[in-house]
């Protein structure tokens, strides 16, 4: 970029989770879409990582806020503060004045006009002057080294942290989809009911992202690749007494078998709506698996048991649509059909 150069490019997944930036080529930032705000002035005080780090544990005085619900925005000012935080840690020129930005941003399938419009706007009032929006799954498809224009049939799951976007592509434009909202939070949130109901445990959302990153699992025979038991430390919900429970791999298959079922019923329902020469091409060349929540251990498998056909998890699952947004940025007169 040279000297006078005014314009910065950079790609993002506004993830409900995680939110990735990439600039020149690189993954400059990849942090907690999280932002904390002055309950008073409502100025920012952290975001990412360090407002994660105060999620659940603060006083009267500061908020802790997704912006982000469900794939979409939810709090439209925090989100902005929260974009702008995040740019600006991205940002490695002048500290004196901040740049223009084109952006690529990856926004969900499903997305109505008016999410749409919720996107374009917080990014340019976070300074975005050209701003172009690509769906998840068609991000994931070019991040993971599918040729979306071939005119042949491409199957991708992005299971993210609220939305799974389901897409068959092909010729550069997504022929049948499905966006269902059962993803990572929720399989955070029936870990919580669970510990609840089975075990009398209350536990924060932030222990129940580590029980599940520990040992979350979608079938009950994991083999040699078995992880250990995860010890947890809450209060009883009825005494209010120290408890420390061992949980096991086996007990969160069975607490998240019917989250599971939904995405396989989502995956079929997609199917069904897929011509039949692009399944065929699907049954050839498999399902492709992205997103956090493919991490989940046990799910290609299970899927592919159900329904049938391969499933491939993504070599970087968490970051496919990150990619994919940064190969777009590059390409935007390319792929500025697939642009919104």
């Amino acid at each position: 970029m040279g000297i006078f150069s005014f314009v910065q490019e950079i790609a993002m997944d506004l993830g409900t989770a995680n939110t990735i930036i990439i600039s020149n080529d690189k993954i400059v930032v990849d942090e907690p879409s999280v932002v904390a705000v002055d309950r008073h002035s409502d100025k920012m005080i952290a975001v990412g990582e360090k407002a994660k780090m105060m999620y659940e544990k603060t006083h009267d005085n500061i908020r802790t806020i997704r912006p982000l619900y469900n794939g979409v925005i939810s709090d439209f000012s925090a989100c902005e503060q929260m974009m702008r935080g995040l740019i600006k840690m991205a940002h490695t020129g002048s500290k004196f004045f901040s740049p223009s930005l084109r952006m690529v941003i990856g926004v969900p399938s499903g997305s109505t006009e008016v999410e749409l419009r919720a996107v374009r706007d917080a990014a340019e009032h976070a300074n975005g002057r050209d701003v172009y929006l690509i769906f998840e799954p068609m991000a994931a498809a070019i991040g993971i080294g599918v040729d979306v224009e071939a005119p042949e049939g491409n199957m991708v799951v992005d299971i993210g942290g609220g939305t799974t976007e389901i897409a068959v592509i092909s010729l550069g434009g997504i022929v049948s989809n499905n966006s269902i909202r059962v993803a990572g939070d929720d399989f955070t949130a029936d870990i919580r009911d669970y510990m609840s109901r089975q075990h009398n445990v209350k536990v924060s959302e932030r222990m129940a992202e580590r029980i599940k990153i520990h040992v979350g699992a979608a079938i009950t025979d994991l083999g040699d690749n078995a992880p250990e038991d995860y010890l947890v430390n809450g209060p009883n919900r009825i005494t209010s007494l120290p408890v420390h429970v061992p949980i096991c791999y086996q007990e969160i298959a069975h607490c998240l078998d019917r989250s599971v079922a939904k995405l396989e019923v989502a995956v079929l329902n997609a199917l069904e709506n897929t011509p039949p020469e692009l399944y065929a091409d699907i049954i050839k060349n498999g399902i492709y698996l992205t997103g956090g929540g493919a991490l989940l251990r046990g799910l290609d498998k299970r899927l592919s048991e159900k329904i049938k056909i391969p499933f491939h998890i993504a070599e970087d699952p968490l970051h496919s649509v990150a990619k994919g947004v940064g190969i777009a940025l590059k390409n935007v007169d390319r792929f500025q059909f697939l642009m919104r």
